[in-house]
C-alpha cells in the first residue's frame, strides 16, 4: 500500500493524539484512536488504559518522544517512534497501523524492541 504524504501526516497525528491522551489519563480518549480490533480485544477504554500503564510504560509516560520515516513489516505500516522510558532506558516502538473503510488511520497493536546492545 502505498503512503501519501498526508497518510504520514494523519498517522503522526494519531499516535500522538493518543499518547496525548495517555498523559491526561484519558482512558476513553487513548481507547478511540485503537483499531476495532484492538477495542474488541480489550473490551473497555478502562480495561486498555490499564494493560498499557502496566505492560507499556513507554508509551504510557514517555520522557520523550521522536518519529522516524514510516515503513512496512511484513505487510503492515509501521510508524517507528523513538520513546525515552520513565526509567531512561530508549526503545523503538513499532505502531501498525491499520486505515479504516472511511479513511481514518488507527492503531492496530504497539510493539517495543530494545535499541541497547547486548
Amino acid at each position: 500500500m502505498e503512503v501519501t504524504d498526508t497518510d504520514a501526516i494523519n498517522i503522526r497525528s494519531v499516535i500522538e493524539y493518543q499518547l496525548a491522551a495517555f498523559k491526561k489519563d484519558d482512558a476513553q480518549g487513548a481507547f478511540a484512536f485503537a483499531s476495532p480490533a484492538i477495542q474488541a480485544q480489550f473490551g473497555t477504554p478502562g480495561n486498555f488504559m490499564q494493560m498499557v500503564k502496566t505492560s507499556y510504560p513507554a508509551v504510557y509516560r514517555p520522557r520523550s518522544v521522536f518519529f522516524e520515516n514510516i515503513t512496512t513489516i511484513q505487510g503492515n505500516i509501521t510508524q517507528p517512534v523513538l520513546l525515552l522510558a520513565p526509567d531512561g532506558v530508549p526503545l523503538r516502538a513499532l505502531y501498525f497501523m491499520e486505515k479504516q473503510p472511511n479513511h481514518i488511520w488507527r492503531i492496530n497493536g504497539c510493539f517495543l524492541v530494545s535499541l541497547e546492545s547486548k
